[in-house]
C-alpha cells in the first residue's frame, strides 16, 4: 500500500550557524550493484523518485536516544512479526510515525540544508550543504560501501571513449564507443596509454581521432558491434515515466536530447543547435535542428521532431508523475507553474514555462535563477515526445491521462514508442536478450561508431558468466569479481590485460531501516519472511532509533573486508566512499566563513566539499574520517579508504546505546542481542559471500550485541523487491540493506542531498523505513 503524502510536523528552530563568503563573483554553471561490466569506464546512476516536498521547518535535535517506558508492548510475544504486522499496519499512525522520527534524526540536516538551496552565492551554498551532510552522517542512518567502477577488467572497449560526465544519463549513450575488433582485449599498457592521453586532450575535440590512429598504429581494426551484460529487464519504455536506471540505460540509446555530453565531457548540441540565456538567468531559449524525424520501431516515419515534442514531453512526465518530476519543481531546475500543474492546482499547461515559439524554438521560463539548468539537460525528464505518435497510441494528457486504459499502449514494450536516436529495437525477450540496431533515419548516422548492440541477461548466479562470456568475444568487457580474477591469472591474461577500472559518483549505501512495518516482500508475502518475533522485531525497532546504537553499527563493519568480496583483496578499498556526496564534487570559488554553533570555521577558495564534511563532523564529536588530504596525490579525496570502520568507537558508542535502551525498556546482552535481517541473495556466490563479511564484522565487533539475520533470497527478484523495487518506506522489507545507491542528476550536491527530504520528497528517504 502506498502512504499518502502528508506534511510532517517539524517544530521551527533558529539556524545554529551563520556563514559570509568574500572573494570573487560565484560562476554558473542525476538499483542496482556494483557493474557487472566496465562499460567503457562509462559511469551508471540509480535515479531519483521523489514529489516536491511539503515540510518547511524542522526540530533542531540530533541526538535521538532513549525514552524512558514502561516496558516493551510486545514482551515475550513470540508471533512472527511477518504474520502480525499486515493487521497493524495503519497508513495515518505510519505518516505519523515517519514524520517523528525524520524529526528526530534528520531534523538539524534539513533546517541546514533548507537554508543552503535558498543561498544564491555558489561557495556559501556548497559550505552550508557540505555542513548539512555531516549532519545527516553523524546521525548514522547509513552505511556509506562503495561507488562502481575501482575492479580489475578486461575490455575491448577503448577508455574514455564513452561519455564519464558524474551526473545526468548521457554516459550510458553508447554510440561513439571505439571498440577493437578480434578476440585480443587491450593491453593495461596500452589502457594507460589512452587514459593519458585522454587527459591531455580532454575539452580539445582531438581525443576520438587520436584513439582511432593510436588504436590502427597498434595493430587493431574497429569493432561496430557492442555487447554487454545487463540484469534487469525494463518495467516500462517511457522514459519520462521511470526512475529506475533499469528502464532509462535502455530507452536513452533511443531518443536524443537538446544537448548531451561527448566522450571529451564537453556538452555539445544535440537536437538543439543553439542556447541562449537571458540575462536575468530566468529564461533559456533553444534553437532547435530541422529536418530530424520520429520513426516507429520498424524505422518508418511518424512525424516531424519539433519544439512541441518537448512541451508534450514535460507535460506527459509531469501527468505521468514517474519519480523525476521533482526535477523541475522548485526543488530543481524551478520551470515556473510546474509545481502548481503537478499539484493540480490548475489542468492549464499553458501556465507551464515551458513554450513552443515557433516550431524550432523551445523556451523554458524558471522562476528563479537555476545555477545547474544546462547540467540537467542530460536527463530523461527534458526529453521530447511526439505529441502525434503518443496520441495515436492511447495517450492524453492532463485530466484525462490514463495509462490504465485499454486503449493506452504506449510505452508497454519497444513496439509502442517513437525514436529519433541513434538506435531501434528489434528484439526485446524478458531475461534473455535485448537487441539494437542503427536507426537509418538518425540525424547524427554518419558520426557513429557503433550500429548494433545486443545485451545479454545475467542474473548474477554464476560468478564467472561474465568473465567467460567475455573471453569468449560475446561480451566487450567484464569486470572481474573476486573468483573470476583468480580464473583469469589461471588463464594467464591477468598481466597483460587486467587494469583497474575507473571509479564513478554512484554512492552505494547500506541503509538502516529505523521504522520497519515489512516483514516480507510487499510484492509476494511467502518471500524474503523474516524469522523475527514480535519481541524481537520490536526491540531492533527501538534500537535502530538510537543514534548511539546506529553509530555502533556503522562503525562496526570492515568495510574493506566486506568490499574484497566484489572485487579481490588487492583492490578492497580502492572504490571505497566515506561520504554520501563525493568530497571533491564541487569545491569553494572563493573563501567562506562559517560560524557553527558558536566556533568559527574558516574554508579558503579551493576547499573541496569533502573537507566541509570533515571538519562538520569533528565539530560534533564523531570519530571517523570522511576526507584524507594525502589521497589522489595530494589533492585529497573522500575515497579510497575505509575512515568508518572502528571497534574503539564501536565499544563507546554501544556503552552509551545499551544504557539509554534500558531505559526504553530494551535490555541488550549478549544472551539477549539485538538481531537485524539483511536480505542475502543466496544465489550469487559473490553477494552472499559479502552478506557473510557484514555478519561476522558486525557480531564480533559489537561483541555479539548485535546479531545479523541473512534473510535468503534465492534469486536476484527476491532480493530487488525486498531492498530494491519497493515505492515507499512501509514496503522496505530489511533492518539492513546494501543493494541500492544513488547516482547524481546533475552538477550540485542538491542531487545527493534532496533525496533525504521527508514527506515522501526525498526519493532514498523511503530506504529508512520512513515516507
Amino acid at each position: 500500500m502506498k502512504a499518502k503524502k502528508v506534511l510532517a510536523s517539524l517544530l521551527a528552530v533558529a539556524m545554529v550557524g551563520s556563514l559570509a563568503a568574500c572573494g570573487g563573483g560565484a560562476q554558473s554553471s542525476t538499483p542496482t550493484t556494483s557493474s557487472t561490466a566496465s562499460k567503457a569506464e562509462s559511469t551508471v546512476s540509480s535515479k531519483a523518485e521523489s514529489t516536491t516536498p511539503t515540510t518547511s521547518s524542522t526540530a533542531e535535535s540530533t541526538s535521538s536516544g532513549g525514552t524512558e517506558t514502561s516496558g516493551l508492548e510486545y514482551a515475550g510475544d513470540t508471533r512472527k512479526a511477518a504474520e502480525v504486522f499486515p493487521d497493524l499496519y495503519d497508513a495515518d499512525q505510519y505518516n505519523e510515525d515517519s514524520s517523528e522520527v525524520y524529526n528526530e534524526t534528520l531534523g538539524k540536516f534539513y533546517n541546514t540544508y533548507s537554508t543552503a538551496k535558498e543561498e544564491e552565492d555558489l561557495s556559501s551554498r556548497w559550505t552550508m550543504m557540505a555542513i548539512a551532510e555531516g549532519e545527516m552522517l553523524a546521525e548514522a542512518i547509513m552505511i556509506p560501501l562503495q561507488s562502481r567502477g575501482g575492479n580489475y577488467a578486461i575490455s575491448r572497449v577503448a577508455p574514455r571513449t564513452v561519455n564519464t560526465t558524474l551526473w545526468g544519463s548521457d554516459n550510458e549513450r553508447y554510440h561513439q564507443a571505439v571498440i577493437v575488433a578480434g578476440d585480443k582485449f587491450l593491453t593495461a599498457e596500452q589502457v594507460d596509454a589512452i587514459r593519458k592521453a585522454w587527459a591531455e586532450q580532454a575539452g580539445t575535440g582531438k581525443f576520438e581521432a587520436w584513439v582511432k590512429q593510436y588504436l590502427a598504429d597498434q595493430g587493431y581494426k574497429l569493432n561496430d558491434a557492442y555487447n554487454m551484460p545487463y540484469t534487469s529487464d525494463p518495467n516500462t519504455w517511457d522514459t519520462l515515466a521511470t526512475s529506475k536506471e533499469a528502464d532509462t540505460e535502455k530507452i536513452i540509446q533511443t531518443y536524443d536530447g537538446l544537448y548531451e555530453y561527448d566522450m571529451e565531457n564537453v556538452q555539445q548540441p544535440a537536437l538543439a543547435i543553439s542556447h541562449e540565456e537571458s540575462e536575468d538567468g530566468l529564461t533559456h531559449t533553444f534553437k532547435l535542428r530541422e529536418g530530424v524525424v520520429w520513426v516507429d520501431s520498424q524505422g518508418r516515419k511518424v512525424a516531424d521532431v519539433k519544439a512541441d515534442d518537448f512541451v508534450a514531453g514535460m507535460q506527459h512526465m509531469m501527468d505521468a508523475m514517474g519519480g523525476l518530476e521533482y526535477l523541475v519543481g522548485p526543488d530543481g531546475a524551478g520551470i515556473k507553474g510546474a509545481q502548481a500543474y503537478m499539484d493540480k492546482e490548475t489542468d492549464d499547461f499553458s501556465t507551464v514555462g515551458v513554450k513552443a515559439v515557433d516550431d524550432y524554438t523551445v523556451e523554458y521560463t524558471l522562476d528563479k535563477k537555476c545555477p545547474f539548468f544546462m547540467t540537467m539537460l542530460g536527463y530523461s525528464v527534458f526529453a521530447p515526445m511526439s505529441r502525434e505518435y503518443y496520441t495515436s497510441q492511447g495517450g492524453k494528457f492532463g485530466n484525462e491521462y490514463d495509462p490504465e486504459s485499454e486503449s493506452y499502449v504506449y510505452g508497454k514494450d519497444p513496439d509502442h514508442i517513437a525514436y529519433n536516436g541513434p538506435f531501434l529495437i528489434t528484439n526485446a525477450t524478458k531475461e534473455n536478450t535485448i537487441v539494437f540496431k542503427a536507426n537509418e533515419s538518425y540525424w547524427n548516422k554518419d558520426n557513429i561508431n557503433i550500429h548494433s548492440m545486443t545485451w545479454y541477461f545475467n542474473d548474477g548466479t554464476d560468478a564467472l558468466k561474465n568473465y567467460n562470456d567475455a573471453k569468449a568475444g560475446t561480451i566487450a568487457s567484464a569486470a572481474l569479481t573476486g573468483s573470476s580474477t583468480e580464473q583469469c591469472k589461471v588463464d594467464k591474461l591477468f598481466d597483460d590485460y587486467a587494469y583497474i577500472a575507473g571509479t564513478n559518483a554512484t554512492s552505494f549505501m547500506g541503509f538502516f531501516n529505523i521504522n520497519r512495518t515489512a516483514y516480507a516482500n510487499f510484492n509476494d508475502a511467502t518471500k524474503v519472511v523474516s524469522d523475527k518475533t514480535m519481541e524481537q522485531a520490536e526491540r531492533a525497532r527501538i534500537a535502530m532509533r538510537n543514534v548511539h546504537f546506529r553509530r555502533a553499527l556503522l562503525q562496526s563493519l570492515d568495510r574493506g573486508a566486506y568490499n574484497a568480496q566484489s572485487v579481490g583483496e588487492d583492490l578492497k578499498y580502492t572504490n571505497l566512499i566515506n561520504t554520501y556526496t563525493p568530497g571533491t564534487f564541487v569545491q569553494l570559488e572563493k573563501d567562506v566563513t562559517y560560524d557553527y554553533n558558536g566556533k568559527e570555521m574558516n574554508f579558503k577558495k579551493g576547499t573541496y566539499y569533502g573537507e566541509i564534511v570533515q571538519a562538520t563532523l569533528d565539530a560534533l564529536g564523531v570519530d571517523a574520517q570522511v576526507w584524507d588530504p594525502e589521497m589522489e596525490g595530494g589533492i585529497g579525496s573522500s575515497a579510497g579508504f575505509d575512515g568508518w570502520y572502528n571497534t574503539g568507537a564501536v565499544a563507546k558508542e554501544m556503552v552509551t546505546a545499551v544504557e539509554e535502551l534500558a531505559k526504553a525498556g530494551v535490555e541488550i546482552s549478549k544472551e539477549n542481542p539485538i538481531y537485524l535481517d539483511l536480505p542475502t541473495f543466496s544465489g550469487s556466490e559473490q553477494y552472499a559471500n559479502r552478506a557473510e563479511a557484514l555478519k561476522q564484522s558486525v557480531e564480533k565487533a559489537t561483541d555479539g550485541l548485535v546479531v545479523i539475520n541473512k534473510v535468503d533470497c534465492p534469486t536476484s527478484d527476491d532480493w530487488y523487491y525486498a531492498g530494491y523495487y519497493y515505492n515507499t518506506g512501509n514496503e522496505a522489507n530489511f533492518d539492513i540493506c546494501d543493494l541500492s545507491g544513488w547516482g547524481p542528476d546533475y552538477g550540485d550536491p542538491q542531487t545527493y542531498l534532496d533525496t533525504m527530504q521527508p514527506d515522501y520528497a526525498g526519493y532514498m528517504i523511503k530506504a529508512l523505513g520512513i515516507f
